[in-house]
């Protein structure tokens, strides 16, 4: 059995978040020969599990991978194979610093998303992710459990975010992993989380040869995961560090089909 570990957004899906007849019908003939596809997002899991239903994947997936690696889910027993979050004292300092210097700071509870207010980084990030947003002067106290990641954007200024990451640094650095999906989007989830470490610990779960399994995808985010997986695939389109990281990079980008041509050939 072989497992693909394939990040969702700028790898398995175009730029209209939408996957191919050619892709989705290698994926069929993957897992209908006793292979697993496992998406591997920063996403919240709800907002996987409708990408899921609307490309047609649902019933092709067993497991997935959300909120950066902070948590695999077993669909088939509808509940955690394995998790881990941001403890709340971490949670707080993020969630303080990004208010004083108003950068757009998210966390996620169950089903929602929590934030300040209704701004220009909100309704970017609703225009993919399809999740109600609740607006509270205090995201955090809004959650009943400890958040599985938290999330802040700069659509504007990159540096801005870079210059956060530091300065949190010293603060949770030891707790806490702070990594950008994209230039706009800096992720922060618990230090035990992260993709890469979701390969090992699904390969660890099912027995599965960690030298069976593939990892791809296009932003820092995904490096881990690439590194972890016995063939680490960076896409056409990856960022020059995910590119270094990989084992193979595909001929083709996101919108040409560039992973299914790749492990098609």
């Amino acid at each position: 059995m072989k497992i693909l570990f394939t990040d969702l957004d700028g790898t398995l899906l175009n730029k209209q978040s939408l996957i191919t007849e050619k892709t989705a019908d290698f994926l069929r003939s993957f897992t209908d020969g006793g292979n697993l596809l496992v998406p591997a997002s920063g996403r919240p899991l709800l907002s996987i599990q409708k990408l899921l239903y609307t490309t047609g994947l649902t019933d092709m997936v067993r497991y997935i991978v959300a909120y950066n690696g902070a948590l695999i889910w077993d669909c088939k027993a509808d509940a955690p194979a394995w998790s881990t979050r941001i403890p709340f004292e971490c949670a707080g300092k993020i969630q303080k610093i990004c208010i004083d210097r108003m950068i757009h700071i998210q966390t996620y509870n169950h089903e929602t998303v929590y934030t300040v207010t209704e701004d220009m980084a909100i309704n970017y990030y609703k225009k993919r992710i399809f999740l109600p947003v609740v607006y509270t002067s205090d995201p955090m106290g809004m959650c009943d459990e400890e958040p599985f990641k938290m999330l802040a954007i700069d659509l504007e200024d990159h540096d801005r975010l870079c210059k956060l990451a530091n300065d949190l640094a010293p603060l949770i650095g030891n707790e806490v992993s702070m990594v950008f999906s994209n230039p706009y989007y800096l992720e922060f989830f618990n230090k035990k989380a992260g993709k890469g470490n979701a390969v090992v610990e699904l390969c660890k779960l099912l027995d599965v040869p960690i030298t069976d399994s593939y990892a791809a995808g296009d932003e820092e985010n995904d490096i881990s995961m690439i590194k972890a997986a016995g063939c680490g695939i960076a896409m056409a389109n990856a960022t020059a560090p995910v590119k270094d990281a990989a084992d193979v990079i595909t001929g083709s980008d996101n919108d040409h089909d560039g992973l299914i041509r790749f492990l098609s050939s």
